[in-house]
């Protein structure tokens, strides 16, 4: 999986107003050179295999003849700004890809146009629930979500096997697998867990039933300071124990799979589709085998895995679109199950398509499949366009855990970032 695809994954965008207020009437639409109408699409680059897009537009045009789609690739750096100028203009690209993070501020902000009637025509129904809560606020919807990934964990199969140790199902098997590790081979790191990978840690407080943040009347408030996130901090604190990595450094700093991993001494990690085939081209590069295996991260009992921040992308249309009902039409078929069931064919399991019916059947011991078995229990960052704002460095959920990890209080450390959290969330 390219890392551009991902890049942007989880990411807020902070969203300036919109004044968006067009009449979307499809008798002012543009056309091309050839006078045939025109629906522009802007997908991000690396998200949509050409194939694939290809046959989508073909299928579109032949039901809609004098109909022409033109897609625009876009970078994820800098298209915060871009799309936000975008959608406030009178000639706004008609459908976008959004990052699902990054959609409810487009939404409150009137740059998207409201989809909720059109929940039957686009196949709602079938969307995964875990993807879905991204494309809504307050109950309406504002976009199709496309695609997500979420982190698994990836170890040595020969460090394992000299440990005896086999990919467990719930978190005491986890803590037990580590401990023989550690016994097995003291030099090396049962597990690199860095200080601050807090979407790992959110994993740990969905489990206990807590959240980073919830809302309260029309405010928001931070819920780093309770039982549960104390609790889901104190296993992440297990783990980390683990772990030589920095207390007070993310995964990216260095970048685990291409920096860390490749220079020997790790038994296990915690990423994304993209870092696992990075990590093993820079083996291979190295000269070195890559022999990985990997299983979703374990929950608290064995019925179902660890919760998972499920990062991905949502398709929307734009609220001054002068084409809105064509790109309804182009958004159920890009969305539907026959288009997304080869989406996610062409590329071979990397990412997750928005309905189950559609994944891809991943081959056994591969990262698809211990992907696609960790989603079941997905989950997003708070739909608040405010959110943006939290994840802004210096980001207060990666500061409270550096705190406990260095011996803080967990209570206290956590009431000193709901207040950080709640003052930026709520702007």
């Amino acid at each position: 999986m390219k890392r551009k695809l991902i890049a942007a994954v989880g990411v807020a965008g902070m969203v300036i107003g919109l004044a968006a207020c067009g009449d979307g009437d499809d008798s002012k639409g543009k056309t091309d050179a050839n006078g045939n109408k025109e629906l522009t699409v802007w997908v991000m680059d690396g998200s949509a295999p050409q194939p694939w897009l290809d046959a989508v537009n073909k299928e579109f045009e032949a039901k809609h003849p004098g109909t022409k789609v033109k897609v625009e690739i876009q970078q994820w750096k800098g298209i915060q700004e871009k799309v936000t100028t975008a959608l406030s203009e009178n000639t706004p690209p008609d459908v976008i890809e959004l990052g699902n993070t990054q959609t409810a501020g487009y939404a409150v902000t009137g740059g998207l146009a409201d989809l909720t009637g059109d929940k039957a025509k686009l196949g709602a129904d079938s969307w995964s629930k875990g993807m879905l809560p991204s494309a809504e606020v307050d109950g309406k919807l504002y976009s199709a979500p496309w695609y997500a990934a979420n982190r698994v964990v990836v170890y040595d199969k020969k460090a394992y096997a000299k440990a005896g140790v086999t990919p467990p199902k719930t978190r005491d098997e986890w803590i037990a697998g580590l401990e023989k590790l550690k016994a097995a081979d003291p030099a090396t790191q049962p597990i690199y867990l860095p200080g601050q990978s807090w979407y790992v840690l959110a994993g740990f407080i969905w489990d206990e039933g807590g959240d980073l943040a919830v809302k309260d009347g029309d405010k928001w408030k931070g819920q780093l300071g309770t039982p549960a996130a104390k609790n889901g901090m104190e296993f992440y604190k297990k783990l980390q124990a683990f772990s030589t990595a920095p207390k007070d450094k993310d995964e990216a700093t260095p970048q685990q799979s291409t920096d860390i991993v490749p220079k020997g001494g790790v038994a296990s990690w915690i990423g994304l589709g993209w870092e696992a085939g990075g990590a093993e081209k820079a083996l291979k590069d190295a000269g070195k085998e890559a022999d990985f295996g990997y299983f979703p991260i374990p929950g608290k009992t064995a019925d179902k895995p660890g919760a998972t921040f499920l990062g991905g992308s949502n398709l929307a249309i734009a609220e001054r679109s002068k084409n809105k009902d064509l790109a309804k039409e182009w958004l159920a078929l890009a969305a539907g199950k026959d288009q997304m069931t080869k989406y996610a064919a062409e590329l071979k399991g990397a990412l997750l398509p928005n309905q189950e019916a559609a994944n891809f059947q991943a081959p056994a011991g591969s990262f698809a499949e211990a992907m696609a078995q960790g989603a079941v229990s997905g989950k997003i960052t708070p739909i608040t366009p405010g959110w943006a704002n939290v994840e802004t460095e210096p980001n207060p959920i990666k500061e409270f855990m550096t705190k406990v990890l260095k011996g803080d209080d967990a209570a206290k450390a956590g009431e000193a970032a709901d207040k950080e959290i709640a003052s930026r969330i709520n702007k």
